[in-house]
């Protein structure tokens, strides 16, 4: 269902989002937290699970990592390694600076009888030295594998600085992409005007829409609070203030989460934008998991008749 929904520009894709665990874990620990994920997501009734592919953004942001870089294990690996028993199709994220033209190939090239389906990061800052642009990226994917469905990144932040994001969306779906994950939104302004942007610029150039997918990330502390500040997520003066004074931060975040979403939903479907949802946790603590995988499932029952 997640191919056809992306190549009909359909809106009602749900995905799950998580990162790989870290690359010196112990055999014992990754089966231990595979596991635990394979439950997790098989309880879920999404279209895919995105696996994210980890850089150091320290070229991006000069303030202290709230919490340490860690390398992760590569995230096809993780996928056919550890999580074959999750059947829904895999999106596997790919860092693509990081890599020489060589590796890339080989880590984009096609698989016999499988449904491909990556997103392409490009570099985090200006200032970080790569060995591959996002541009030779797309250079490589459409000779070695042209029928990789391929996503973008969106973050709505770009556009509230300069304006232009749904330019650079335009962009890359001249260069193949079918569809884009955001950034975690917890600005609902930010991302409608990015939406109206890309909405009438689309119909102005007659230009078919691809699916958003807009990132939920519940928040359970004011660490994590921290950290998504640090990832550059946009959270507005009033909604900080809610959070740090709310007597339970985790359920306030996803009461704002949801009501975030459904107005996104219903500025969408004015419009006939296609929209989705992908809703992760970028805390490791058991109880934001948890939280994360109820909000999933609050937002599919949202969206069921969209």
């Amino acid at each position: 269902m997640l191919k056809e929904k992306i190549i009909n520009r359909k809106s009602g894709i749900i995905t799950y989002g998580i990162t790989p665990p870290k690359k010196n874990s112990t055999l014992e620990k990754i089966n231990e937290v595979a596991q635990k994920q394979i439950e997790r997501i098989n309880s879920l009734d999404i279209d895919g699970l995105v696996l994210y592919d980890l850089q150091d953004e320290k070229d991006r942001n000069p303030k202290d990592r709230p919490f340490p870089f860690l390398e992760t294990i590569d995230p096809y690996t993780y996928s056919t390694e550890y999580l074959k028993d999750i059947k829904v199709p895999k999106i596997i994220y790919r860092c693509v600076g990081k890599y020489t033209q060589d590796c890339f190939r080989r880590l984009i090239k096609p698989v016999d009888g499988e449904d491909s389906f990556s997103v392409f990061v490009g570099a985090a800052s200006r200032n970080q030295t790569v060995h591959l642009k996002l541009s030779d990226a797309y250079k490589i994917r459409k000779e070695v594998n042209p029928n990789l469905l391929l996503g973008g990144v969106l973050i709505p932040e770009r556009h509230m600085k300069n304006a232009d994001e749904h330019l650079r969306i335009i962009e890359k779906i001249d260069k193949g992409c079918k569809f884009f994950i955001s950034q975690a939104v917890y600005n609902v302004e930010t991302a409608k005007d990015f939406l109206s942007d890309y909405y009438y610029y689309c119909k102005d150039k007659k230009l078919n829409m691809v699916p958003i997918i807009f990132t939920l990330t519940p928040c359970g502390s004011t660490k994590t609070l921290e950290f998504m500040k640090w990832l550059g997520i946009s959270i507005p003066r009033w909604l900080e203030n809610d959070l740090m004074n709310s007597e339970d931060i985790l359920n306030k975040s996803v009461s704002l989460s949801k009501s975030i979403f459904g107005s996104l939903m219903d500025f969408c479907a004015e419009k006939g934008i296609p929209i989705g949802c992908n809703i992760e946790s970028v805390s490791v603590r058991k109880v934001e998991i948890e939280a994360s995988i109820s909000l999933a499932k609050d937002i599919k029952a949202m969206m069921k008749d969209f």
